[in-house]
């Protein structure tokens, strides 16, 4: 099928979900997770097929962004089920106004029609895809990469089998079959048929969009997270973070890819950092972190390599570290505002006035104080699971869960009220 007449079915399906109920789509989504879990082997066969054909062409680390296993499988029927928990975001009234007049004008919740997302090597982003699509009264249109596509078709196929269980037109939820660049660019001019557009992967991939996209499209994802060590850090709190930050899985957006370091801590920290970095990994069989440092910071270094202009601006996705020192938490605001993809970024300190200087300065969608950068991610937000991390402004920041899935209308009723 053609990417054109799969968007075509799927915008005439969108209407079947329009006017659905809370408990319809409750159901809907219970069917959708049983599903997933009762079709476990077929998925995890197509997922071993896709891992055999990427092995050798992707890293490491990516390859454990394309794995399935069945923790994870049991992990997304978590997810929708958690979406199913959550308050529908369709339907409410966000504000009233009575005119003199006896004419009533209510602003109401409203789904957006077709979401459609494009979206790389991680097939769960299928299933969360869908569900917050479902519940949010949206249909989905999902176009994954190359080294997923069996894995989502298996995923896909699962979640319309539930869609028709559960009374609804199963073309609601599809996947593009084609997944070359040109049924990208199609669905990114295809006005008429998809009414937001996001994408989730690479740099290149959100460029693509943000310069080609003719419908509206959020600018997603790409994560030059930083985590500044102030010279009023509590030094073994910073290892810890830092260490969960790039380490518990570097192939995500919201793992760290910068480390600053106060001049006044470098001399403590730096060492201790690199202990357990680098020392400590290697001697549990772990791949080590390469760490990339200016050379103000290879002064207290044993271990690290120079650093290059360009590693303070690359989103690594890998065992890597660029690592800088400054003088002062000024410096490391100034630094971040130049680096940051406005992803997450965050500071380590114990100094009031730092925490308030590094809140109000730094804009990036997530500024943590005292935590890891992992956490911005739509179930740790309690959004259940997310479509993805915006680092725009408009209309959507941050993880986007079922609220960032609607838009408004105004109904207005009258009593014969003419103007």
């Amino acid at each position: 099928m053609t990417t054109l007449e799969i968007m075509k079915k799927v915008k005439s399906a969108s209407l079947s979900l329009a006017d659905a109920d809370s408990s319809t789509k409750n159901a809907v989504l219970e069917n959708m997770a049983r599903s997933i879990l009762d079709s476990a082997d077929e998925i995890l066969n197509a997922n071993s097929e896709d891992l055999a054909a990427a092995r050798g062409n992707i890293s490491d680390v990516m390859l454990d962004r394309l794995m399935l296993n069945r923790d994870r499988l049991l992990s997304m029927a978590k997810g929708i089920r958690d979406v199913a928990s959550l308050d529908d975001p369709v339907g409410k009234t966000l504000s009233v106004t009575e005119r003199h007049d006896g004419l009533k004008i209510r602003k109401v919740s409203s789904p957006m029609g077709v979401i459609a997302i494009i979206y790389e090597s991680r097939p769960n982003v299928t299933s969360d895809a869908a569900a917050l699509a479902i519940k949010s009264s949206n249909a989905a249109l999902l176009r994954c990469g190359k080294e997923a596509h069996r894995s989502a078709a298996a995923i896909v196929g699962a979640i319309r089998s539930a869609l028709m269980k559960s009374g609804v037109d199963k073309d609601c939820v599809m996947l593009v079959e084609d997944t070359s660049r040109e049924s990208a660019l199609e669905m990114m001019r295809a006005n008429g048929y998809i009414d937001l557009l996001i994408p989730r992967g690479g740099r290149g991939l959100i460029k693509s969009c943000v310069e080609n996209a003719t419908v509206p499209c959020i600018e997603t994802g790409t994560g030059i997270c930083h985590i500044y060590v102030d010279a009023d850090a509590d030094c073994d709190m910073a290892l810890n973070i830092v260490d969960n930050a790039k380490t518990s899985r570097p192939s995500v957006c919201n793992a760290a890819e910068v480390c600053l370091i106060h001049r006044d801590a470098a001399a403590r920290f730096i060492p201790m950092l690199e202990k357990r970095l680098v020392t400590d990994r290697k001697a549990a069989g772990l791949e080590p972190v390469e760490l990339r440092m200016t050379p103000d910071a290879l002064a207290f270094s044993s271990c690290g390599v120079p650093s290059s202009e360009a590693d303070f601006d690359t989103e690594f996705l890998d065992y890597i570290m660029a690592v800088k020192t400054v003088s002062s938490a000024d410096e490391a605001i100034e630094h971040i505002r130049a680096h940051s993809t406005g992803h997450s970024d965050a500071v380590v300190t114990e100094n009031e006035d730092v925490k308030r200087l590094f809140t109000s300065r730094v804009d990036s969608a997530a500024v943590y104080v005292n935590a890891s950068t992992r956490f911005t991610d739509g179930g740790e937000f309690g959004l259940g699971c997310e479509m993805g991390i915006s680092t725009q402004k408009l209309h959507a920041r941050g993880p986007m869960g079922l609220a960032e899935l609607t838009t408004y209308k105004y109904i207005i009723e009258g009593r014969g009220n003419v103007r």
